[in-house]
């Protein structure tokens, strides 16, 4: 069984992000750059199949700047056999990722491919879904446990109740939440030796997608400032500042 990863290069979780003088996006230059952490469960998860015996290749697929293969190296160096690059400058959105993704996959026929739920810069949440929805293959989305059987996953889902037990045959698409597992930490052997792993580049143009954006980012702000909380005395005064000052009872 062939395993497709996708992996995506985002401003690093640490990071306190700035936003532009213009209000137009999120300030990246000189900012420390990373995987994004859902893809990283999604790889972790893909690599334990592999060491399992369940799935014999991974393969790792990040869409964007040349830059993305210090990514795709460290996908690499946690496991994932080889790498594929769809190189482009064009401002990606989830349904041009996802038409990139398809046009792999078609080229690469996996049996499985898990991603993310959702990436930390634009939280869409919509890639996995709209992936399924081209291919019109099953999906199981915020897995917090995959079990692979004879030509089926069984997966369980983290929902709003507790938890929903599924089964669907695969091809299928499967989208990780934070409970499926805790990656591994990537050792100095395994970067070197992710460097001689091989990351074959694509273009858009090579896929036969236009990646050109469909939405405008209209305008980007931060949120606003809290304001400091006050120690009430005792219950009656919090119930009347609740109803005269917040208003909310």
């Amino acid at each position: 069984m062939k395993v497709l990863t996708a992996v995506k290069r985002v401003v690093d979780y640490n990071v306190k992000v700035r936003v532009k003088a213009d209000q137009s996006g999120v300030d990246i230059g000189n900012v420390k750059m990373s995987m994004n952490p859902f893809d990283e469960i999604a790889t972790e998860a893909a690599t334990r199949l592999k060491e399992a015996g369940q799935a014999t290749e991974v393969v790792a697929v990040s869409c964007g700047v040349p830059q993305c293969q210090e990514t795709l190296r460290t996908a690499l160096a946690i496991g994932a056999d080889r790498g594929v690059l769809v190189e482009t400058d064009a401002e990606l959105q989830p349904l041009a990722v996802a038409k990139l993704l398809k046009a792999v996959i078609d080229k690469e026929q996996p049996q499985l491919v898990i991603l993310g739920k959702q990436a930390i810069d634009d939280d869409a949440g919509q890639t996995g879904q709209l992936l399924a929805a081209l291919l019109d293959w099953p999906q199981a989305t915020f897995a917090s446990n995959i079990e692979i059987g004879d030509g089926s996953a069984t997966v369980t889902r983290e929902v709003d109740g507790g938890l929903e037990v599924i089964t669907i045959p695969l091809p299928a698409i499967v989208t990780t939440d934070l409970r499926l597992n805790e990656p591994r930490y990537v050792t100095l052997p395994n970067i070197m030796k992710a460097k001689k792993k091989p990351i074959d580049t694509l273009k858009p143009a090579d896929l036969g997608v236009d990646p050109s954006p469909r939405l405008k980012t209209l305008k980007v702000v931060e949120p606003a400032a809290r304001k400091a909380g006050v120690i009430v005395p005792d219950v009656a005064t919090l119930v009347q500042k609740l109803k005269s000052e917040a208003k909310v009872i």
